[in-house]
């Protein structure tokens, strides 16, 4: 009994709370009255929907885009909109899609004349909101649908300062929509779009605009395409905007994604410097169980897993899905990248163990996600298929045993990889840094189904386009002459050749990771196998020396390795970092 009393005691509701819980147990006879509640407790009613699972009623009530534009009014709540967002679309109520009609209907009915400008405008300030909060939630589609409306509303009444900053706002947010979404053609028109604007400002003397946001977008939509160049260059423009007045939440972002941009062109320093500032500023700002934080650690693991320190990238990713699946349920577009990035980086972590399951069931997720969401060959498919493949193979050559079980793995990691290449080609061309990691991809995957002229083809043009593209020293130029010199070492006796590729690719590794750099074995392993095949006695006894030394280095370096997070660390003053930063 006593236990009985002391349950009741620690479950006792507030009144208020026990108001909520029975309007929403009885919502059908309350829902006449619904409307007249102010929005903090409509909130309320809708959350506890969610919370017993009425899911169809609340996704009728949020497909209302009246009500609707009341929720995304309550802004110290927007974890929870997202949730109850999230919940009716996974269980088939289409609430994103109502919302783009419903919009849609609403730009069509203001456009004539007889409408009040200040009814446009509210129409406009309303597809920005929506809009965002739709590409937030990850329905990058519909978000793109709204902001498309609403751009065209804003250039309808686009001919003062005032209403081409309004516009310009619009391009930022419809073109974070369009990069993610891989929209490549509509994102280039709003990217000039922004552009002209970003003119017409100047001309004006308008001061009122800080463009760091939107160079971040003109970086990300670059990077997606693999541009570096571009990408690079656009983040430090945003840099150089950034001010400590600006919304954490947009410094934030304008750090990750130069920190992003700064990897790719192998400048870890200063890729470190702004990466860890902006996980201690989410962390700080946001708290732990913020998708924002999610973003930011996204992109940690990215920077981890190319800076050689792969286990924590691994536990850095594991965190960031957590996080996502717990904001954004299963079926969310979030939660497939997260998987996708997951199961890459078990993929490299598990490569000398074999142990493969956890990454191809984090592959396998992503794709199962994927296709439940985008149209057939979307671009988005392509690198979750790749690294499917990738695991698909390396379980293929474990189980080589089992002949046709390897074969059947093969063939089934050859589609996924055509698939990918042609998905590539057709978005960004041959002359393109995906492109050719699909066919390096390839060229690895033919070599292990043994037809080795077809592997020397993809390895060579691997080469080719990334040498064009990167420079002839750049990392990706380093991998693909190791897959190359691993082919003419191991099926086609090419001995010499070999040779000069390993020490290539030595080389690029040493210039950018140093001594202790995890690829550096397959290299040095090779070239044991290639001077045991030319009888080279002394060069044998070096190159185990050699290998000998690294393996030292390695476990120094494993030893060395601090947690990737400080729990004591707090983010420092943004002008301090970005001195810091151009100081580099």
């Amino acid at each position: 009994m006593a236990d009985g009393r002391e349950s009741r005691l620690f479950t006792t509701k507030s009144l208020y709370e026990l108001c909520v819980s029975a309007v929403a147990d009885k919502f059908c006879s309350y829902k006449p009255h619904i409307a007249d509640l102010p929005k903090n407790v409509r909130f309320d009613i809708y959350y506890q929907l969610y919370k017993e699972r009425k899911l169809c009623i609340l996704g009728t009530e949020l497909s209302d885009l009246e009500t609707f534009s009341k929720m995304l009014k309550v802004t110290n709540r927007r974890i929870d909109l997202l949730q109850i967002f999230q919940a009716p679309m996974e269980h088939g109520v289409r609430v994103g899609k109502q919302l783009v009609i419903s919009y849609n209907m609403h730009c069509y009915q203001v456009r004539h004349p007889y409408q009040h400008p200040d009814a446009q405008d509210k129409i406009i300030h309303l597809g920005l909101r929506l809009g965002g909060f739709l590409s937030d939630a990850g329905w990058y589609s519909e978000s793109q649908e709204v902001l498309l409306a609403c751009k065209e509303l804003c250039m309808t009444y686009n001919q003062t300062p005032k209403e081409w900053f309004r516009t310009l706002d619009c391009c930022h947010k419809l073109l974070h929509a369009q990069a993610a979404y891989c929209a490549f053609d509509g994102a280039a028109e709003t990217h000039q779009l922004a552009i002209e604007m970003i003119k017409r400002l100047k001309e004006a003397h308008y001061d009122d605009s800080n463009h760091a946001a939107l160079f971040t977008e003109f970086s990300v939509l670059f990077f997606i395409r693999s541009e570096y160049d571009q990408a690079y260059r656009w983040s430090i423009e945003a840099l150089k905007y950034l001010k400590p007045s600006l919304p954490a939440r947009i410094i934030i972002d304008v750090l990750r994604q130069a920190a992003k941009s700064c990897v790719v062109k192998r400048e870890f320093q200063k890729a470190a410097l702004l990466i860890r500032e902006a996980v201690y500023l989410a962390r700080e700002v946001f708290d732990t169980d913020h998708p924002k934080y999610s973003d930011v650690l996204i992109d940690y693991g990215f920077f981890l897993l190319n800076y050689d320190s792969i286990i924590n990238s691994v536990s850095v990713y594991k965190t960031a899905l957590d996080i996502r699946k717990t904001i954004f349920g299963k079926t969310n577009l979030h939660v497939a990248l997260a998987h996708e990035d997951l199961a890459y980086a078990l993929y490299v972590y598990e490569y000398s163990s074999g142990k493969f399951d956890e990454a191809s069931e984090h592959a396998g997720m992503a794709i199962d996600i994927m296709e439940k969401l985008l149209p057939l060959n979307h671009l988005m498919l392509a690198s979750a298929k790749r690294v499917k493949a990738l695991i698909l193979e390396e379980i293929a050559i474990d189980n080589a045993s089992t002949p046709l079980s390897e074969q059947d793995l093969l063939r089934k990691s050859e589609g996924l990889h055509l698939s990918a290449l042609q998905l590539a080609k057709t978005a960004f061309g041959e002359r393109n840094v995906q492109t050719a990691k699909h066919y390096g991809n390839l060229g690895r995957l033919y070599q292990s189904m043994r037809k080795f002229q077809e592997a020397e083809e993809m390895h060579l043009k691997a080469i080719r386009i990334k040498e064009e593209l990167l420079g002839p020293d750049d990392y990706e130029v380093g991998l693909s002459i190791g897959h190359l010199a691993s082919l003419y070492n191991f099926h086609m006796n090419r001995y010499t050749d070999a040779e000069k590729l390993y020490y290539r690719s030595i080389a690029i590794s040493l210039k950018l990771f140093g001594k202790s750099y995890s690829g550096l074995e397959y290299d040095y392993r090779g070239l044991l196998h290639v001077y045991n095949k030319l009888d080279q006695f002394d060069k044998i006894m070096e190159y185990t020396e050699t290998l000998s030394h690294w393996k030292e280095l390695r476990d120094k370096h494993a030893q060395s390795e601090d947690s990737p997070i400080d729990i004591q660390k707090h983010p420092q003053p943004i002008a301090n970092i970005i001195h810091m930063f151009f100081s580099m």
